[in-house]
């Protein structure tokens, strides 16, 4: 059995432990109220563009644009969102098994897949297994915003995919459902594609200046606010699995801290019971020599 003082140290360290779980559950609490501000603010605009875009693209042919142009998807680009940082759980961990699972899928379908990645944790998974990663977006979570997103990565991806560098452009990243709740999603952006709605009301658009002008303006616009908006679920869900996995070591800790003290008690008692015996012993012993 461990000593009293090996123990005694052992339930400091988890107690100290213990404050710090405590502390990271407490800032992943404050930063997702406010990433989960965001996203929520950001939905329903992100929809709402979509649905202005889908009308008008209804309204025109396929190939008036290069970003509606659709070719047989024989090269496709992913783009990858992890976390700059762990302790969050199976939040890296689901994205990454399932990026093996998509691109093995489209492999055996014989389509080549382009890797992109943003998150430190991404790139450095990519790097260890030698698969070549086309872009790391570096430091984009560090001070997220719309700007950096359309400068960084949305310029890029589009100017890529007009040059015909790949044929289709893939997102997969955690979407954001409750502090407790996040699904692994894929979802294709490029090229855009209209949905046609069974009941669909026919419009009448008179474009000014043009339609061309339009389409230059509106869907890369379109593809800045996707993408931001899916690194927003990605924050949102990473700050959730966060204060979840915290919550959890905080609670382990907790258990783990009342099953050493049991134990430390145990070895305590033991201790004053033997040196009891060792006394009784001794008194016996003299009372045998003196009679």
């Amino acid at each position: 059995m461990p000593s009293l003082k090996a123990i005694r140290r052992r339930i400091q360290s988890v107690k100290n432990t213990q404050k710090i779980t405590r502390a990271m559950k407490m800032i992943a609490s404050v930063k997702l109220r406010r990433a989960q501000a965001k996203i929520l603010a950001m939905r329903p605009y992100a929809k709402r563009t979509f649905d202005i875009i889908n009308d008008i693209l209804l309204e025109v042919e396929k190939g008036e644009h290069p970003l509606i142009e659709k070719r047989e998807e024989k090269k496709i680009m992913l783009l990858v969102f992890t976390s700059d940082r762990g302790l969050c759980g199976s939040f890296n961990s689901n994205i990454l098994r399932n990026t093996e699972k998509f691109i093995e899928e489209k492999r055996e379908e014989g389509k080549e897949i382009l890797i992109s990645v943003i998150g430190k944790k991404g790139f450095n998974y990519f790097d260890y297994h030698k698969i070549k990663v086309e872009h790391y977006f570096k430091d984009i979570l560090v001070e997220p915003s719309l700007e950096k997103i359309k400068v960084d990565v949305a310029s890029k991806i589009m100017d890529q995919f007009i040059e015909r560098r790949f044929d289709a452009f893939y997102m997969i990243y955690n979407e954001f459902k409750s502090v407790i709740s996040q699904k692994v999603t894929v979802e294709k952006l490029l090229p855009i594609e209209p949905v046609v709605k069974e009941e669909r009301e026919v419009k009448d658009f008179i474009f000014e200046p043009n339609k061309t002008e339009i389409l230059n303006r509106l869907l890369p616009m379109y593809v800045e606010i996707e993408l931001y908006r899916v690194l927003l679920e990605s924050i949102a869900s990473e700050y959730g699995a966060r204060m979840t996995a915290m919550d959890n070591a905080t609670e382990n800790a907790e258990e783990m801290i009342a099953n050493l003290t049991l134990q430390f008690n145990k070895a305590r008692q033991a201790m004053i019971t033997k040196e009891l015996m060792d006394i009784i012993g001794g008194a016996e012993a003299q009372r045998k020599a003196m009679s």
